[in-house]
């Protein structure tokens, strides 16, 4: 795609959520949108955006940081009373064919977790919002 050195290709070098959104408009997949969050105690200004995003029927949320280098995907949001609120993560690591879901949720590979523990408030993150190519969608986000 032309935005690494040539010696990048065929390496096990990381990648984060910039390039995993690249790739994702290269390859035609859902459309990745981008959002840069300086510190982690910041996501909890964006809950709202990430709730309106999975109530417009948003895919999963891919996220990246620098401190906090435990790769993570949201796949949901639930906003409490005053500041309580939680994320449900999904480990990306995962692979198999999981018996039934509680097996997931008893091995830690997905979860609701409160946002002020699921994220190091020292690390920034970029979040990349996947959404089908819907006009409707994108409005909603704005």
């Amino acid at each position: 795609m032309g935005d690494k050195p040539p010696g990048f290709r065929g390496s096990r070098s990381w990648i984060g959520c910039v390039e995993a959104s690249l790739c994702l408009d290269h390859f035609g997949g859902p459309q990745g949108r981008l959002c840069h969050v300086p510190r982690g105690a910041g996501l909890q200004g964006e809950l709202e955006r990430l709730y309106s995003h999975f109530a417009g029927g948003g895919g999963p949320v891919m996220v990246g940081g620098d401190a906090d280098a435990r790769s993570k995907a949201l796949l949901g949001v639930c906003l409490g009373p005053g500041t309580e609120a939680y994320v449900l993560v999904l480990d990306p690591h995962f692979w198999g064919t999981p018996k039934n879901p509680s097996e997931l949720q008893a091995a830690g590979w997905v979860g609701w977790k409160e946002v002020g523990t699921a994220f190091d408030s020292n690390s920034f993150y970029n979040l990349c919002l996947t959404t089908c190519n819907s006009q409707k969608q994108q409005h909603a986000l704005d």
